[in-house]
């Protein structure tokens, strides 16, 4: 059909051969990725399109060794972007409640205009130091790291080591460094109806639970709280206020008996933190990409990011058949992939791109086979996974037109 088309163009046999083989590869291409993602206005979908497809024909240029440095350093920026986002965030919340309380003070007790003796020292106190203070202050020389060592048996050693492999923040450590969190942790058992840990407070501690739940809840204006998350066995709460040195984001309450794992904030710091932050902001900026999941905040992402699991496919593997039930959700890290249906392809598919969230929020079956080019590895998230962490009812009302 295009062929028939060019030949009635009357133009020389020199543009034609250059509209074949130059333009129609990439508007086909182009048209293709639209269509699959289908954007509100495509003008600026395709305009960063074609950005992406030159920069990845210029990427192709680059050695392995400048490839390696420039990603090293796309990472180490994404990590100092993540903390500022942290920290201004929890300063404009600590801002925002500051003036509210200096309203309703004044409300109060209109020509008491002067505030109390000895408030400045007062207020200090009802926030930790800064983070430019934990920094550089003197109290915060550098100093040789002695972790705590917590005598455990056996059988605690071997219960929290098959605990730790399944959360996101520990599964990658190598085994020294495991052995040394393993034996800074102690063992916290918790009854129902338990709190745990209150928003507002200072954080010295993060927790991984073992075994039962926990409703995670924030403090509405009129005071109430509201449940946002349940955490369950191989999760891992407090741990914002460690890595952003904030304080509590959220309270915890446990909902049945619970037997936590309780990590000091030193040993978080000199061994978990760095590699933390490094796999929060490179997935975080995997997820954030995904139209479905733009609606996200920053906090319910590295959520999400923590229930990633790492997938490695050889060539020619099949990711997802046609057809069979689907119980996952991809994005490809690395690699490229191809969805085919009834033989005939669809899509491509490369770093950045996923798939599969369609049949989770909907409970239908593959609508195409995808298969691996040749080495590729993908982030993964389990189907329960997916719907005890993400509201899907509210993502399908505010991205509906990803789902019809």
């Amino acid at each position: 059909m295009a062929t028939e088309g060019l030949n009635a163009l009357k133009i020389s046999d020199d543009k034609k051969k250059y509209i074949m083989d130059m333009l129609h590869p990439v508007l086909e291409e182009m048209v293709a990725e639209t269509i699959h993602k289908m954007p509100k206005d495509p003008v600026p979908f395709m305009l960063e399109w074609l950005e992406k497809k030159k920069a990845s024909e210029e990427d192709k240029l680059l050695s392995p060794e400048e490839k390696e440095r420039l990603t090293k350093e796309n990472e180490e920026l994404l990590v100092k972007v993540n903390k500022i986002k942290g920290q201004v965030q929890e300063a404009a919340k600590m801002a925002s409640e500051a003036q509210a309380a200096e309203e309703e003070e004044e409300e109060e007790d209109d020509e008491d205009d002067e505030p109390p003796p000895g408030w400045e020292v007062d207020q200090s106190n009802k926030a930790r130091t800064s983070v430019s203070a934990e920094a550089y202050g003197e109290w915060n020389a550098k100093k040789a790291f002695v972790p705590p060592v917590l005598v455990k048996n056996e059988e605690q050693k071997t219960r929290l080591k098959a605990c730790l492999t399944k959360s996101f923040l520990f599964s990658e450590l190598d085994a020294t460094d495991l052995s040394i969190v393993i034996g800074a942790m102690r063992e916290v058992t918790a009854a129902a109806d338990e709190r745990i840990i209150n928003q507002g407070d200072n954080g010295d501690f993060l927790f991984v639970i073992e075994s039962g739940t926990l409703d995670c809840s924030i403090k509405m204006a009129d005071s109430s709280e509201k449940v946002v998350k349940k955490c369950e066995a191989g999760d891992v709460f407090g741990e914002l206020a460690l890595l952003y040195n904030c304080p509590r984001a959220a309270s915890v309450t446990a909902k049945e008996p619970c037997t936590l794992w309780q990590l000091d904030r030193d040993t978080f710091n000199h061994i978990v933190k760095e590699a933390a932050e490094k796999k929060r902001a490179r997935y975080d900026g995997f997820l954030s990409k995904v139209p479905l999941l733009s609606s996200m905040d920053a906090y319910e992402r590295s959520q999400l990011a923590d229930a990633l699991k790492v997938e490695n496919f050889k060539k020619d593997d099949k990711i997802i058949t046609e057809g069979e039930p689907g119980d996952k959700f991809y994005i490809l890290e690395e690699g490229s992939a191809t969805a085919t249906k009834g033989g005939t392809e669809v899509m491509s598919y490369s770093a950045g791109d996923y798939f599969g969230e369609l049949a989770l929020i909907n409970n239908k079956p593959r609508a195409a086979t995808v298969t691996s080019n040749g080495e590729a590895k993908l982030l993964s998230i389990d189907s329960r996974s997916f719907k005890r962490l993400i509201n899907v009812n509210d993502l399908m009302t505010k991205s509906s037109k990803y789902t019809k």
